[in-house]
């Protein structure tokens, strides 16, 4: 599959897209950016396009419940949290998506599930039929069955992997950062990065961590890897941030754009 998007001004024709969000963004303090992030979803899927959210942030919603002060470091305590957390957070969600009418589905996936040829098939499905009857997916890793040896890792890799399942048009990595720079943002001399090429290694980039210490899991690396394996599936990428995702699905040109694999003969 290769996308006909090839630039943000197309972003509005995209007929699915993909969209992953990480836990700093819409957890603790941002927690009100839900309802920012749903009103841009919406107008997307009003227009038609089928929408597919991939959302972190189980295990941080679940914290305060489980009364702890920073993300716990052992398994069983972290499948707790999620387990409470994911809960709460489709909760919010269903809440602001109900302004609109529209109602979400929760789809839990580990990476044995895409590894494995038929419940791979069976996500794919379960995905696909969702979005025929207009219900929106909204996608996590299962924390509460995934162990360290079988983890996906982080949400920005499970996006890649939701949007090549799906043959999506287009895949979205909201952070809370606004785009790719040469080096951590924060620090001089730091270079906003606007378009990557198919075949640009990003050699000189010196990556940092993207999200709130102590609640994501994800950085800049992170999403760099994910936007090339959805790149090489021919699925293009915008980096941005979260406040901007409005803007990002209405076409305007910001954050990072990544090229998908070009088209040749054989694809085409």
């Amino acid at each position: 599959m290769l996308s006909e998007i090839r630039s943000c001004s197309q972003i509005p024709l995209a007929r699915r897209i993909v969209v992953k969000v990480g836990s700093s963004s819409i957890s603790g303090a941002n927690a009100g950016q839900i309802e920012h992030l749903v009103d841009a979803l919406a107008a997307a899927h009003g227009r038609g396009a089928d929408v597919v959210l991939v959302s972190s942030g189980a295990i941080a919603t679940g914290m305060p419940y489980l009364k702890l002060d920073g993300r716990p470091t052992d398994l069983a305590t972290q499948q707790a949290a999620a387990a409470v957390g994911q809960t709460m957070l489709i909760v919010r969600y269903q809440d602001s998506f109900d302004r609109y009418g529209i109602v979400a589905g929760q789809v839990l996936l580990t990476a044995s599930d895409i590894d494995n040829p038929t419940h791979r098939d069976n996500a794919r499905n379960s995905m696909e039929r969702l979005m025929g009857l207009r219900i929106l997916p909204i996608v996590n890793e299962n924390d509460t069955v995934a162990t360290e040896e079988i983890r996906l890792g982080d949400n920005d890799g499970l996006a890649a992997l939701v949007a090549r399942l799906i043959q999506a048009d287009l895949l979205v990595l909201l952070s809370d950062v606004d785009a790719l720079y040469t080096k951590p943002p924060h620090e001089p001399g730091a270079v906003k990065i606007s378009h990557v090429a198919f075949d640009d290694d990003l050699g000189g980039v010196q990556f940092g961590g993207i999200g709130a210490a102590g609640v994501g899991s994800g950085g800049a690396g992170t999403k760099v890897s994910a936007a090339k394996l959805a790149a090489r599936a021919g699925t293009p990428v915008l980096l941005t941030a979260t406040k901007d995702v409005a803007a990002a699905l209405e076409g305007k040109p910001i954050g990072t754009w990544f090229d998908a694999v070009p088209a040749t003969p054989d694809t085409l």
